[in-house]
């Protein structure tokens, strides 16, 4: 399937155009030990996080994309093990971009 845009219909009312991706993950709330986990969507703004960490809205985390520091999150909603997260800051499209490469180049793909 690959990295792919959504639609305007599919992203409404959100903040950034989300990217379709299958990536592992480390995750962990503050003071806690890292966990893999994978994320499903990215954007610029926020991610959505297939975990079976126990998050709760408005929780923290820290998010370590593969090849960069942890970054902070905080989590606007979840629904079973998918929670979607919003950055503390948003990330340089660079740093998008080369996630997604990551996704397509995966073999898991």
């Amino acid at each position: 399937m690959g990295a792919e845009r959504q639609t305007d219909l599919e992203r409404k009312g959100r903040a950034a155009e989300r990217r379709n991706v299958q990536i592992g993950v480390k995750v962990r709330r503050p003071g806690e030990t890292w966990f893999t986990s994978r994320i499903t969507d990215v954007s610029v703004t926020g991610f959505r996080l297939q975990s079976f960490m126990k998050l709760r809205v408005g929780s923290e985390l820290w998010i370590m994309l593969p090849g960069f520091e942890g970054r902070r999150a905080s989590v606007l909603w979840t629904r079973g093990p998918d929670s979607g997260c919003a950055f503390e800051r948003p990330l340089h499209p660079a740093i998008l971009d080369h996630i997604v490469q990551l996704s397509q180049a995966s073999p898991s793909r």
